[in-house]
């Protein structure tokens, strides 16, 4: 099992740049896949990005691509996400995930943090 606890939100105005980190904790976490995922106000959770154990590979959501940068230091068991030219439509609570897996056309998570708030406003 990984723990997860998230650090780094807050309010930016548009264009600005926010750092969220992802500290876990736990014995599987350096060959975890792991992510974020966003949900807004009134909207269902939704995949924003997400990393494979040794960094290599990374996907995105296309609502993020070019913007947002996933990374990991395995070191010290922590993901990382910066978030670049914010845009008021990236106002959302941020969650990390665990040992992310691909099924049902989707990424979904196994462990959850609890969460991390970012406000971008216009």
């Amino acid at each position: 099992q990984v723990q997860l606890v998230e650090s780094g939100g807050g309010s930016v105005q548009a264009g600005g740049s926010l750092r969220l980190s992802c500290a876990a904790s736990g014995r599987t976490f350096n060959t975890a896949t792991m992510g974020w995922f966003r949900q807004a106000p009134g909207k269902e959770r939704e995949f924003v990005a997400q990393i494979s154990w040794s960094g290599v590979s990374t996907t995105y959501a296309d609502s993020v691509k070019g913007r947002f940068t996933i990374s990991r230091d395995n070191a010290k068991n922590t993901v990382y996400l910066q978030m670049n030219s914010l845009k008021p439509e990236d106002t959302a609570a941020y969650y990390c995930a665990g040992r992310l897996a691909w099924y049902n056309n989707r990424w979904n998570g196994h462990d959850w943090g609890q969460g991390t708030q970012v406000i971008v406003s216009s």
